[in-house]
């Protein structure tokens, strides 16, 4: 049986999916899951447990007739048993009908009139458990699986090094991810959390924690947050995974991980490590499982850097 899934967005859309995939695989295990999702997004499935081929396709982008003529071929000459798709969109749903498709699986609304099978979108649920809703539509009605990943043994190998050269090995650390938007950016403004109050919390906690070891991811789309750190405090340790692997078992070697609403927080999740994450706008609940590993300190203005640094310390020291 072959299995395609369509699923637009970020690197975090992609995790919350996964279960959904993940126990698709569990119980169809002769089937062959294929996904289509944007380019920024197809690293992902580097860490995945269920996923054989990922098809690169822009879905924000200003796409031509030609392009999604291309990708409906594309899907076409695949043959695919099944379709399901997370996104509420008549092209979508247009576009899958195109491909011909037998069962095409989606949420009713926009588009679902060209689906085989539609379910309500309930919204008002963690999104991992929304997305998983899709597959009542195959007869599984099972609870949704935790999310989980399968990091490469390289990666691992790797942050073991990278640990070792760091002094972290036997101490462990607490790691530090401010995501990959820029400090300077508006458009993502209200889920940063400020470089000024970033160096409070690491001050404090060296201050009240001096033998346990902080590491700062150092990210490639946002270097203005780890120059900045360093330069304020020169012994700061950065690391900088170059994959989504490296991160995961960068991230699972922690003692806890500390970070805002980004894919290193899903990932987190995924390996069961400790966190404390820092919400803006986003509903924890609708992003995260019941866990008494996970702690979400949401802003009381719906703006991540009206958090106090004393807030996210007394969290930690609890």
């Amino acid at each position: 049986m072959r299995i395609v899934a369509l699923v637009p967005g970020g690197i975090g859309d992609q995790l919350l999916f996964f279960p959904t995939l993940d126990d698709l695989l569990s119980k169809i295990p002769q089937a062959q899951i294929d996904v289509v999702t944007e380019p920024r997004s197809k690293a992902a499935y580097e860490v995945s447990k269920s996923v054989r081929e990922v098809i690169g396709f822009d879905f924000s982008d200003r796409n031509s007739l030609a392009d999604w003529g291309n990708l409906v071929g594309t899907i076409r000459d695949r043959e695919y048993d099944i379709a399901i798709t997370s996104k509420q969109d008549w092209f979508v749903g247009l576009l899958l009908w195109l491909t011909g498709i037998p069962q095409r699986i989606g949420f009713k609304g926009s588009g679902s009139v060209f689906l085989t099978n539609s379910i309500p979108m309930i919204t008002k649920q963690y999104a991992a458990s929304m997305y998983h809703d899709l597959l009542q539509e195959l007869g599984i009605k099972s609870p949704c699986p935790d999310l989980s990943i399968n990091v490469p043994k390289n990666d691992i190998e790797w942050a073991q090094r990278e640990q070792v050269r760091l002094s972290v090995n036997e101490t462990g650390y607490i790691l530090i991810d401010a995501g990959s938007c820029p400090q300077s950016s508006q458009k993502f403004d209200s889920r940063t959390y400020p470089v000024e109050s970033w160096l409070q919390i690491i001050r404090d906690l060296n201050m009240k924690q001096p033998d346990m070891p902080i590491l700062a991811v150092s990210n490639p789309e946002n270097p203005e947050f780890s120059l900045r750190l360093k330069q304020a405090l020169p012994q700061l340790k950065l690391i900088s995974p170059d994959n989504i692997g490296k991160l995961a078992a960068t991230i699972a070697g922690a003692n806890l991980m500390l970070c805002t609403h980004n894919s290193s927080m899903y990932l987190s999740v995924a390996v069961q490590t400790y966190t404390i994450a820092l919400f803006g706008p986003t509903k924890p609940e609708e992003v995260l499982p019941q866990s008494d590993k996970i702690i979400a300190i949401e802003s009381p203005s719906g703006k991540a850097a009206d958090i106090l640094p004393k807030t996210v310390l007394e969290k930690i020291l609890a």
